[in-house]
C-alpha cells in the first residue's frame, strides 16, 4: 500500500546529523563518524523513488557496517519495500531494522501490516503469522507512548500529531489481523481507531472501515466512512472506484432491511 501521506511526514521529520531517527523508541544518539558516511546517510534520505532509496541504504550498510544509522536504513528499505508492493521484503527489511534496534516501533507497524496482508486463509502457519502481526501492533503502540522527541527543532504539537498518525498505523496493522481472522467487529473497532488517530487518514482505510461497518450491519457508520474516502481529492481512482461500489451495496442492504 503506498501512504505518499507518510511518506512526506516521515521524511520530514528524519533526523539527519545525530539525533534520534523518528521510528524510533531509543535515546541513543546517533553519530556520523566521517563525511563519507554522511554523504551515504543523506544520498539515502534524497533518494527520489522507493527503488533508489533500497539501494542507498544497503549501500550506506555495505560500505559502513558500524553505521548507527543501520536500522534507519533498513527501516526506510522496509517502507520503501511497503511503497512498491513487495510485502516479503517489508518483512525481510523490518526484521533486519528490529535485530539493529529492538525499539524501532516503525519497523514493527510494517511488518504487522505486511504479515495481515500476506497471510491467506488456508495458510498453515495462519495464526501463528497473525499472531506475531497482532503482537507486533500491540508493541508498536506502547513504545510510541514513550517515544522521545526525534528532534528539537520540531514542536510538541507536530511530535504529538506524529506519534497520533503512527499510533494510527498500529491500529490499522490491528484492523487487518481482524479482518484476516474475519472478526468484523474487532476489524471495524480498530481501524476506526486508526481513522481517529489519523491527522489525515488514508483514503483505502477508510473504504476497509466502510466495508467491516457494512458486515456488521453498521449500514450508517459504513456509509460515512465511503464518503470520506469519495471526498478525498488525493484517492486514487482504484479507491473511489471501490468505494463507489461498496457504497451502492450497503445502501441496498440498507434499504432491504428497512423493508
Amino acid at each position: 500500500m503506498i501512504r505518499t501521506r507518510i511518506a512526506v511526514t516521515l521524511l520530514a521529520l528524519a533526523a539527519f546529523a545525530g539525533a534520534v531517527f523518528a521510528q524510533s523508541a531509543s535515546t541513543k544518539q546517533l553519530k556520523v563518524k566521517s563525511q563519507k558516511e554522511a554523504d551515504a546517510i543523506q544520498a539515502m534520505f534524497q533518494a527520489p523513488s522507493p527503488e533508489a532509496r533500497i539501494t542507498a541504504a544497503k549501500e550506506l550498510i555495505t560500505k559502513f557496517a558500524d553505521t548507527d544509522f543501520k536500522s534507519t536504513a533498513f527501516y526506510l528499505a522496509a517502507f520503501s519495500a511497503q511503497q512498491t508492493g513487495d510485502l516479503e521484503n517489508v518483512v525481510v527489511y523490518g526484521e533486519q531494522a528490529i535485530e539493529a534496534d529492538g525499539k524501532n516501533y516503525g519497523a514493527m507497524i510494517l511488518i504487522s501490516s505486511a504479515l495481515a496482508q500476506r497471510t491467506r486463509e488456508f495458510d498453515l502457519d495462519r495464526e501463528e503469522k497473525l499472531a506475531r502481526a497482532e503482537k507486533m501492533a500491540k508493541d508498536a503502540i506502547e513504545l510510541v507512548k514513550i517515544a522521545p522527541k526525534p528532534n528539537p527543532s520540531i514542536t510538541d504539537e507536530q511530535w504529538e500529531g506524529a506519534k497520533k498518525d503512527y499510533t494510527g498505523q498500529a491500529y490499522e496493522g490491528l484492523g487487518m489481523v481482524a479482518m484476516a481472522r474475519k472478526d468484523n467487529v474487532a476489524c471495524a473497532a480498530n481501524l476506526q481507531l486508526a481513522v481517529d488517530n489519523a491527522q489525515q487518514p488514508d483514503p483505502a482505510t477508510l473504504v476497509r472501515l466502510g466495508s467491516c461497518y457494512g458486515k456488521i450491519k453498521k449500514f450508517d457508520e459504513g456509509i460515512a466512512a465511503l464518503d470520506r474516502a469519495l471526498n478525498d481529492p488525493e484517492a486514487a481512482p482504484v479507491v473511489k472506484q471501490a468505494a463507489t461500489q461498496e457504497k451502492i451495496a450497503q445502501l441496498k442492504m440498507k434499504a432491504d432491511a428497512a423493508k
